[in-house]
């Protein structure tokens, strides 16, 4: 075997769980989640359960696969196997870009939390330390990124947690609320439980599962997980339900405690109900976690692309150059070629900060539901090869083909819940587009002599 093929596999399972958790478990939850409940009232939950549901069945699909195949560049090595080299081109490109777009969001909101303690450094400073440090962890070796990304994740769980049961004490004992406790009863006495009605709920689910969005990194994290047969199934199957417990549960004591109509008109639940229990610092602990969470997504992001390009170019669809490891068995080239995209789409969004941000965010907005498709997709093709070749996977998709298919059917139709809310249907217009540039790159890539 040849030292580009030796990854280390040095990821334990509470590794790869807060991962996935500091992948999907971001700033939405803290700030993001208050168009959400205007959406949809205290029922956001019912859109959190039913989102969480698909995402579920997606991450066995995964999982299947992963399993089967515990390899660097995840769902497109496995498109490019089953499906073919053109599907491998598009999922693993598709994704890289992706990626790079969170880098760039998350790298830019670095310096406008470091500003609320330090407002004379200018932002672009912090977001370059953030930078240098982070592209740094990722470079030595994958348990240093592993660790870091523990405790990055640990932080933002703690935080969660706390929230649900300083929440708890006001519900229960009505601590913060003058000994009275505030019940249950917001749920339904502001326009009943459902106060937009069902179509607030179908358009909330559109949000709901993009704040999903990062629980696929488990797929990227097989290639190097210490025992992959063990550690990624216990991950997917814990990890879903950890996520809806720590949203859906956040969220149903946010929505006990506030009126759903006057969540996020007085700034962050969060802030609120860490003050209303006496602690005064509320506003510089949710910034403090608020920027480690972006560090995190952030450091996630980055890893995931080295390893997506380091996969694209085992496949021969990207630059051999990075597929060359380091001493530590670390794809440095390919991390820090990401790093550099990173450096150059900041560059961009502070030249022409409004369009840029509008075509890229487009793109990115979109690219999440591709990266969710082909991975069902593609496990269908998988299963028809497994089926052929007379054997079954070790761990097997529940309800198969009927969840395949029912996931399918439910990102069409976020797609077209997309189509209709105007603030979103550029994504869907972009699409086509996004789809065709990536089929001429195939086509320029299979040209070159």
């Amino acid at each position: 075997m040849d030292n580009e093929e030796q990854v280390q596999r040095g990821l334990k399972n509470r590794h790869i769980q807060m991962i996935a958790l500091g992948g999907a478990i971001g700033t939405g939850l803290f700030y993001g989640s208050a168009s959400m409940v205007q959406m949809a009232g205290p029922a956001i939950t019912l859109a959190y359960l039913l989102g969480g549901s698909v995402i579920f069945f997606i991450m066995r699909a995964l999982g299947e696969m992963a399993v089967e195949h515990p390899v660097s560049g995840s769902f497109s090595q496995y498109a490019y196997q089953y499906w073919g080299e053109l599907p491998g081109f598009i999922a693993g490109w598709n994704y890289w870009f992706n990626y790079v777009i969170v880098q760039m969001v998350e790298l830019s909101v670095v310096g406008i939390y470091i500003n609320y303690w330090y407002p004379g450094i200018p932002t672009w400073v912090s977001a370059l330390v953030c930078l240098i440090v982070v592209t740094f962890i990722n470079t030595i070796n994958v348990k240093a990124f592993g660790e870091t990304e523990f405790w990055f994740a640990i932080i933002k769980v703690l935080a969660i947690i706390g929230m649900i049961v300083f929440g708890l004490a006001m519900i229960l004992f009505g601590v913060g609320n003058g000994g009275q406790p505030v019940g249950i009863s917001n749920l339904w006495v502001h326009g009943g439980f459902f106060p937009n009605g069902l179509q607030g709920v179908v358009l909330s689910l559109v949000l709901v599962m993009f704040s999903f969005g990062g629980v696929e990194l488990v797929g990227i994290t097989a290639g190097e997980a210490e025992n992959p047969h063990k550690t990624i199934p216990a991950a997917i199957n814990q990890i879903v339900w950890r996520i809806l417990l720590f949203y859906i549960g956040a969220l149903t004591v946010i929505l006990m405690i506030f009126p759903w109509n006057q969540i996020g008109a007085t700034g962050s639940p969060f802030v609120q109900i860490f003050s209303y229990v006496g602690i005064p610092a509320a506003a510089h602990l949710l910034n403090f976690v608020v920027l480690t969470a972006a560090v995190s997504a952030y450091n996630s992001a980055l890893y995931s692309n080295g390893r997506m390009l380091y996969g694209l170019a085992k496949q021969g669809n990207a630059p051999r150059m990075l597929a060359k490891l380091n001493s530590a068995g670390t794809p440095v080239n390919a991390v820090l070629v990401s790093t550099g995209f990173t450096l150059i789409t900041v560059l961009l969004s502070y030249l022409n900060p409004e369009k840029v941000f509008l075509y890229l965010m487009a793109v990115a907005t979109i690219s999440i539901i591709i990266n969710w498709a082909t991975i069902v997709l593609v496990q269908l093709k998988f299963r028809q090869a497994q089926e052929q070749a007379a054997k079954t996977p070790a761990f097997k998709m529940p309800l198969y083909p009927l969840a395949s298919y029912v996931s399918l059917a439910f990102l069409t139709g976020v797609v077209g819940i997309m189509a209709y809310m105007p603030d979103l249907r550029f994504s869907v217009y972009i699409a086509p587009v996004w789809l065709l540039c990536l089929y001429i790159g195939y086509k320029v890539k299979n040209s070159a002599p």
